[in-house]
């Protein structure tokens, strides 16, 4: 890039970042002030995000309902709905928005030139040009309206981000979380809701949600960033043609202040609703919270994010050991909260009651004053050291683009004027610097200043409370009821033409030519060809060794498989629990904590699990496997191989006080999981119905484990020795040579060794003879609401063309776009005012449809029933279909990490999946026309008429529902 051509932007820093092989640039505009920040490599990941200071004045949620709405049509893109048009008709690798307590970030990302540039600019138009100036609706569909049908009633609330964030504070951690952070902060912004408290959003008047935008959506207020390889002057010139330079300087006072310190540390104590199933006892969360530094100091960040780890989150970690021995909480974790300007620490004790306060916060106390004293555990922190140092170098983050994830991290400093911006991307040297540290009592300093001395901080303690929902929805009830008995009937009226026209406005189709303005590509910008895989059958010993070949900067990736054919379906329950014991207890020669510390000290971790694959030709075959995944640099395989073979061959299950701990822990985590994902909960166990491998993973991770997990806590001191000798009778049963296979993925010079390594695992296994079951895992519909203490549902069908002699196609993928951002979108999301909406169907027939954070359950039921008819009627034009086809292949096409390669290769392998397929997959969906979708309508029919219905929601729905359900039941019951 050639700064003498950058005449609209002056230069304020350039920086070599070396530790992500990239150049870095921070650039300012000088009409407007706008910060511009450049990182340009190789990655042909591009990335683009818009960021602006958006901190919120109370909790009516306005930042969060901005952020939905500018996103609802524009000045050069006048639909009512462009970012669904870009996600059907995109190459994208990622595109959201997201709104934080003090910020909102519009990020993009794509792999294709032009398309890139398609999203950056019609993103650019939505913040800067949004039509909520010139459509209400659109505050009033996304944000939150007044819903009455008739004059008579019922009026009720609804809207998107107020379903959205009912079902947000629906969830105790969620709300703990928030409370933290309110409360440390109640005379700064952090001191509001920036996602809206369902309370407050209908507070917030149409005027105060222009002004907002108005005030904070400026380029004097934006933080704009682009990564990877792309034409840095080319994207510049244009930011400053089409937008920047169109806007004069605006003074924006966005600044984020601090909040003074208290005087002395605070106490607080709140309810949280829980279902009549529930107990009150041992169900009170007890936290401790300190404001831990700033913004702007990325080495103390860091040291902090270490001594998370140290004190809490490392099993056997003394601060955590001392809250479970002193039975302050069944389950006990932290963390440490950055990205805002004042990063606190958190501890929390989960499963406790209100009286032990006083007692967690001396033991502590009690902890940390002793480790200032006598010096911490140096292992522990190296480990934890070492532990961030490989993910940071590793820069895995899934299928989200590393540019993304660098953004996010850079604005945790950039935001808030920090003289180095770049910090997040050179961590290198904070590594090395931390490692000299820990012999220098700096760990300890940090716990003494800020987590003992330190009076800027806060008590919380959240207690549950029966009945509270309920009251809570009776208030509202009665609130809006005295509300609509308030008005004149012409006001009724006009409420009443208001709901229509909203309606009528979101059931009205798009404009043709609004449409043809969305930038799109050709069929022909798309790749014809599927993905390879990388599977090479080798073996060792005659055991299968599954090699995927990939380059992987010096990491190995292992992965070693033992089947698990021959167990009874009694047995399942504890193989999910066997995942979370080896590794987490003693063994022959450490204990768990030093086991684990030894593990991240090493490596880069050891983890286990229970992977499932169905067979793509069989409605009824699958294949589980226990696996033991590790992955370490080349230098450090042998160790790595070590310490697997120690968990397996030697690790102690008598340990029945640490065993109680490890189930405790599952089950508080269970709840969470169960309810914050109750859309997978739900689909899961309705596919069980039928399906042998979803009724395995559901007995082994679904609600049918947690209710396991549930009772063998309640009755643990009557089951711990039966339990023991279930696990160990387990490991006796799967881990055994003729069991064993590996899979591993790396580069040719590491194979010969991870051979080698692998055959002396398979040496060291058991061969003494075991009894195998014949039973068998046996399928039963049930069609069961699960009630629970949220205010939200989430309603599932499922069921399996395949059993009815129908075939899959890639047709169907195309299906699955078009339902998620159209019928099911339109009528469950804009219309019924749901979070969420998703549907699938794979290759062996299973199929399901879900709602996510739903106001409704029978009228969603009712929405899937109408989707038949919707697909025999679908219409589309060439133009409309190759969106659809385009937007299908994007989520085909995501970059794949080194470590995501092998796995992607390894469970087409074990699932039966060739490339033959997968071209032919692809041919159908590029290749596909109106008439395949029409033809898929018998499909969806088929689904349906299974019946399989699964629902978790909030207790008054659910039990009002007892009429399409067999069973209604609570979700959690003690």
């Amino acid at each position: 890039m050639n700064k003498e051509n950058l005449t609209a932007y002056e230069v304020i820093m350039e920086e070599n970042l070396t530790d992500i092989h990239s150049r870095g640039w921070l650039l300012r505009h000088k009409k407007t002030g706008a910060r511009v920040m450049l990182i340009e490599n190789d990655d042909e990941n591009k990335v683009f995000n818009i960021a602006f200071r958006t901190p919120p004045k109370d909790s009516t949620g306005v930042a969060h309902i901005l952020e939905h709405s500018v996103l609802c049509g524009s000045r050069e893109f006048p639909l009512k709905d462009p970012f669904v048009e870009l996600v059907k008709g995109s190459l994208n690798t990622f595109l959201n928005a997201m709104t934080y307590p003090d910020k909102t970030c519009y990020p993009v990302a794509s792999c294709n030139d032009q398309d890139f540039q398609n999203l950056m600019h019609v993103y650019l138009d939505a913040v800067f040009y949004p039509n909520i100036y010139k459509r209400e609706e659109i505050f009033r569909q996304e944000g939150w309206n007044y819903h009455l049908e008739q004059p008579e009633g019922p009026l009720k609330y609804n809207g998107v981000v107020y379903n959205e964030m009912k079902g947000a504070f629906s969830s105790p951690d969620e709300v703990l979380e928030r409370e933290i952070m309110n409360h440390l902060f109640p005379d700064t912004t952090y001191g509001c809701e920036s996602g809206g408290d369902p309370k407050n959003i209908p507070d917030l008047t149409y005027e105060n949600f222009l002004n907002f935008h108005k005030t904070y959506y400026h380029p004097s207020n934006s933080y704009i960033y682009l990564y990877g390889n792309m034409d840095m002057e080319e994207k510049l010139n244009f930011l400053d043609e089409h937008y920047l330079s169109h806007f004069e300087y605006l003074d924006v006072d966005s600044v984020i202040r601090e909040q003074r310190a208290f005087d002395e540390c605070r106490d607080v104590t709140l309810e949280y609703p829980i279902a009549e199933n529930e107990g009150e006892e041992d169900n009170t969360y007890l936290s401790y919270n300190m404001i831990a530094g700033n913004a702007g100091d990325s080495q103390m960040a860091m040291a902090f994010e270490v001594l998370d780890y140290a004190l809490l989150s490392a099993p056997g970690a003394p601060l955590k050991q001392a809250l479970l021995d002193a039975k302050l909480g069944k389950d006990v974790y932290g963390s440490y909260d950055d990205g805002i300007l004042q990063p606190y620490f958190t501890v929390i004790a989960k499963g406790s009651n209100p009286d032990r306060k006083e007692e967690f916060v001396s033991v502590i106390r009690q902890v940390l004053g002793d480790i200032v004293k006598n010096g911490i555990d140096k292992k522990a922190v190296e480990a934890g050291i070492n532990y961030f140092e490989f993910r940071y170098r590793e820069a895995d983050f899934s299928s989200y683009p590393k540019g993304l994830m660098y953004s996010l991290d850079i604005l945790g400093d950039w935001l808030y004027e920090s003289k180095d911006p770049f910090a997040q991307v050179q961590m290198l040297k904070v590594f090395e610097n931390l490692k000299k540290a820990v012999n220098e009592g700096y760990f300890e300093a940090l716990i003494r200043r800020y987590l003992l001395e330190n009076p800027h901080g806060c008590i919380l303690t959240l207690v549950p409370k029966k009945g509270l929902a309920a009251q809570r929805e009776k208030e509202l009830e009665e609130k809006l009821e005295a509300y609509r008995s308030s008005l004149s009937e012409e006001e009724l009226n006009t409420m009443v033409e208001k709901t229509k026209a909203l309606e009528a406005y979101q059931e009205s189709d798009e404009d043709p030519e609004a449409l043809e303005c969305i930038p799109m590509l050709k069929r022909s910008d798309i790749k014809k060809e599927a993905g390879n895989f990388v599977n090479e059958e080798l073996s060792v010993d005659d055991s299968l060794f599954l090699y995927h070949e990939v380059c992987t900067n010096g990491i190995g990736y292992v992965d070693l498989m033992f089947k698990t054919d021959s167990i009874a379906p009694e047995q399942i329950p504890y193989l999910g629990l066997l995942k979370s014991v080896l590794g987490y207890v003693d063994t022959k020669d450490h204990t768990y904590g030093e086991l684990f510390n030894e593990i991240n000290a090493n490596t880069g971790g050891i983890n286990c699990g229970v992977e499932v694959f169905d067979r793509a030709d069989s409605t009824e075959e699958f294949q589980a496997m226990f696996s033991v995944r590790g992955k370490a640099l080349y230098t450090k395989l042998d160790f790595l191989f070590k310490m697997i073979q120690e968990i397996l061959n030697s690790s102690k299950l008598e340990d029945t006080k640490r065993l109680y701990e490890i189930i405790a822990s599952v089950k508080s985590r269970a709840q969470v999981n169960l309810t914050g994902a109750g859309h997978s909960t739900a689909v899961l166990r309705a596919t069980a119905y039928s399906s042998p491998m979803a009724a395995f993973q559901d007995e082994m991770a679904g609600i049918g484990y947690y209710q396991f997990i549930e009772k063998l806590e309640k009755d643990f001191d009557q089951r711990k020795e039966e339990t023991v000798e279930e696990l160990r009778r387990l490991m006796k049963e799967i881990l055994r040579p003729e069991n064993f296979m590996i899979s591993y993925t790396g580069e040719k010079e590491s194979l010969e060794t991870v051979k080698k390594l692998a055959l002396s695992v398979k040496e060291g296994l058991c061969t003494e003879p075991v009894e195998r079951s014949q039973n068998k895992l046996t399928c039963t519909k049930k069609n069961e609401g699960f009630k629970t203490s949220g205010q939200v549902q989430y309603v599932a069908q499922t069921g399996n063309f395949k059993k009815k002699g129908l075939e899959y196609t890639g047709a169907l993928e195309i299906l699955k776009v078009i339902l998620s951002y159209d019928y099911l979108w339109i009528n469950l999301r804009v219309k019924g005012g749901a979070y969420g909406c998703m549907s699938g169907f794979k290759r062996n027939g299973e199929s399901y449809l879900v709602s996510y954070r739903d106001p409704h359950l029978k009228r969603t039921l009712d929405v899937y029933k109408g989707i038949p008819e919707y697909i025999r009627g679908f219409q589309a034009d060439e133009r409309e279909m190759t969106k659809y086809i385009i937007g299908t292949i994007s989520g085909k096409d995501v970059p794949k990490t080194p470590q995501m390669k092998g796995s992607v290769s390894k469970t087409a392998y074990f699932c039966g999946v060739t490339e033959e397929m997968i071209q032919k997959e692809r041919d159908q969906i590029l290749n596909a026309s109106v008439e395949d979708i029409h033809g898929l309508a018998e499909i969806i029919e088929t689904v349906l008429a299974a019946d399989q219905i699964c629902v978790v929601g909030s207790e008054s729905k659910v039990s009002e529902a007892s009429d399409v359900l067999m069973e209604v039941k609570s979700l959690i019951n003690c």
